[in-house]
């Protein structure tokens, strides 16, 4: 019953993405992000605890402000050029709504805060839904409207997200908080150039999906929740705890892995826009990002030598065959596709 109730589920959320996706007006895009968010609820609260509870309640509440704040720029726009087409939003107030309601959907600064809490109260496979599949709809709306959207609000909701991104993860313990900050200085990344080239906004937040996927389901497989857990990986999977040590270094953005290229187009076309001064800030907080990720590689790799295990801990269990088969391809992608993004 459980399986059958989780499908539906799982349809409902594809559909949602998929009307949105597919949609040229406003009220249908609306309707599926509606499906969307409400889909997922059952999922986040099934592990009936009242952490779940919570965090379902502050998904649900968040969601809600986001869709009605769509709802008022989208019937504005409306009123002002008398159409629901999302391409046609040419007046700032509707484009400074939509981009301020979108990004609370995907857990961008200033509008984050929800997201790490709800990341933490739910289940490692269902934080990997909402740090990807749940990004899709709202990212297609802002890319379908970046040249309306007010550049100056979004570098500098850009910036807010890299640096509160990388401070939030540094004096984290629980590893589903740190991938939480880890996805808001993501975002960071992908609003930089969203005006400018969104296309390459684009490409960074499915590499960012490519490397996340891989390492969730590792975390998932392992049952590894804190930095804790991962000082002994190294007793039972060293396969695991390099496989993971690569694709950290991947997100971290550290050469010649996948995750260097998207902030090095970034960078680029930032530098090739004359806001050099921003692309040196955008640097440095990404050194914020790469302190908790190295410190994670550290525990994980460096810690403790191969060694047999003397004591049976929670996470030592058969792996699934079948969930580990869907993981290789991507692990492979996120640390040795560095050449097949260059342009």
């Amino acid at each position: 019953m459980r399986t059958t109730a989780t499908i539906y589920m799982l349809t409902g959320i594809s559909i949602g993405t998929i009307m949105v996706t597919s949609s040229n007006s406003w009220m249908l895009a609306w309707l599926g992000l509606e499906l969307n968010s409400f889909a997922i609820l059952p999922l986040i609260s099934k592990t009936k605890h009242p952490r779940s509870i919570e965090a379902a309640t502050k998904y649900f509440l968040t969601q809600s402000t986001a869709s009605c704040l769509i709802l008022f720029a989208s019937t504005i726009n409306a009123w002002q050029t008398g159409t629901w087409t999302i391409t046609q939003m040419p007046d700032k107030l509707p484009s400074t709504l939509m981009l301020i309601a979108l990004t609370m959907k995907m857990g961008a600064a200033p509008m984050h805060l929800w997201l790490p809490e709800v990341m933490q109260g739910t289940t490692l496979l269902t934080s990997l839904l909402i740090s990807t599949w749940q990004k899709i709809a709202p990212m297609v709306l802002i890319f379908t409207t970046s040249n309306h959207m007010p550049s100056n609000i979004t570098l500098i909701m850009g910036l807010l997200s890299t640096y509160l991104g990388g401070w939030g993860g540094m004096n984290q313990t629980h590893l589903r908080k740190m991938m939480a900050f880890s996805s808001i200085a993501n975002m960071g990344w992908t609003l930089m150039t969203l005006t400018s080239e969104p296309k390459m906004s684009m490409i960074n937040i499915m590499t960012y999906m490519l490397l996340t996927t891989p390492t969730f389901i590792l975390l998932a497989q392992t049952s590894t929740k804190t930095l804790q857990d991962m000082t002994t990986m190294w007793t039972t999977s060293p396969t695991s705890s390099i496989t993971l040590t690569f694709l950290l270094l991947s997100m971290a953005g550290l050469p010649p892995l996948t995750g260097f290229m998207p902030k090095l187009l970034i960078l680029n076309e930032l530098i090739s826009q004359n806001m050099t001064a921003i692309s040196i800030a955008t640097t440095m907080a990404s050194l914020l990002s790469l302190i908790f990720y190295l410190r994670i590689s550290y525990l994980t790799s460096l810690l403790n030598t191969p060694s047999s295990s003397t004591s049976t801990t929670k996470w030592r269990q058969n792996m699934n065959n079948l969930k580990m088969t869907q993981m290789a391809p991507t692990a492979v992608m996120s640390t040795t596709a560095l050449p097949t993004l260059y342009p």
